[in-house]
């Protein structure tokens, strides 16, 4: 749901009378950290992106704002990165793109690096192929906080960056745009395989993002499932999501959306999507009928969901969905 900063504060305030426990900034028109700020000065929720693209932001930077926030939010921020796909790293951000997998973990290490130096007073010396820091002074140390550095989250879904992800990352995003099958059967396994044990998921968070579209009545169900569809024909054609379509037997799909978004055809990606592709990577229904189906395909994965909404939802229909989900312990942890 897109809000414009100037009533970030307000919402924020609302969504946690509504029993929302945090909330999180994507990527999009605005900067991923502003809005996040706002939140925290206005309310008490979590705070996290999900997520910061990370190879275009220098450790430094993404150190300071996460340490920032961190504060301002009394110990409730998590560092949520990803890589961003070449297309947009190349010729958004005007970037090279290598190697995004030992890039991000390279990432990773230096921004934890960075924060041990703030918090223990250690040498700062991070020397690797990606990233080089061995200058702190008193002048750029943030004050002492009495809360821990913030744990640092890596969006992640094919097996390579998953499984780096396990292996260094305080925890894991699980990307909006993904079934069950290829969750469990690829990402998951994936990142099990970098914590080196099956059970050694323990002690690290596991962040679902959902794609939730949600109403009362027909009308605005209606709505619902064509912003849903809307979202899923966009990331549809995403080279990167690909290989989701490809587990759900829906591989042609991807080169047909792809070849709607190169023609500039993006009102036809909703028309687009069939109704098993929403079954298996969205949730829409009622409240009580979208918890249900949360809690049944996130029970045992998810220690935290977070909810992609692409519709105009009202305050009434989000409390509901709220208050179901609060009824529900299903999740792998309270």
């Amino acid at each position: 749901m897109g809000i414009a900063l100037d009533e970030v504060g307000d919402k924020a305030r609302t969504w946690s009378a509504l029993g929302a426990s945090g909330c999180f900034t994507a990527e999009g028109p605005t900067d991923v950290f502003f809005p996040l700020v706002a939140a925290g000065m206005g309310s008490q929720l979590a705070l996290m992106t999900n997520a910061a693209v990370g190879f275009p932001r220098n450790p430094i930077h993404l150190a300071h704002a996460a340490f920032d926030l961190q504060r301002l939010s009394k110990g409730k921020f998590r560092l949520g990165l990803a890589p961003q796909v070449k297309t947009h790293i190349e010729r958004r951000f005007g970037l090279t793109w290598s190697s995004p997998v030992e890039r991000m973990q390279g990432l990773v290490e230096a921004v934890r690096s960075i924060g041990e130096t703030w918090k223990t007073g250690a040498p700062l010396s991070v020397d690797g192929p990606f990233y080089r820091h061995s200058l702190m002074t008193p002048m750029f140390t943030p004050a002492a906080m009495e809360y821990p550095a913030p744990p640092i989250l890596v969006g992640a879904q094919g097996p390579k960056m998953a499984e780096m992800v396990g292996a260094v990352a305080d925890g894991l995003l699980v990307l909006p745009f993904h079934s069950k099958r290829y969750l469990e059967s690829v990402t998951l396994e994936a990142v099990e395989r970098g914590r080196r044990t099956g059970a050694s998921l323990r002690g690290f968070e596991v962040v679902c993002g959902a794609i939730v579209g949600v109403g009362t009545d027909a009308q605005s169900l209606g709505v619902a499932k064509d912003g849903v569809r809307g979202l899923l024909g966009f990331y549809g054609s995403t080279p990167a999501y690909a290989p989701v379509l490809e587990a759900e037997g829906l591989g042609d799909l991807h080169e047909q959306l792809r070849a709607a978004v190169r023609r500039g055809d993006w009102a036809s990606l909703l028309d687009m999507v069939p109704e098993e592709l929403v079954d298996a990577v969205a949730t829409v229904g009622t409240p009580s009928e979208v918890a249900a189906k949360l809690m049944k395909r996130f029970g045992g994965i998810a220690d935290r969901l977070a909810l992609f909404i692409p519709h105009a939802v009202d305050d009434a229909t989000l409390g509901l969905l709220l208050h179901e989900l609060r009824t529900r312990d299903e999740l792998r942890t309270p």
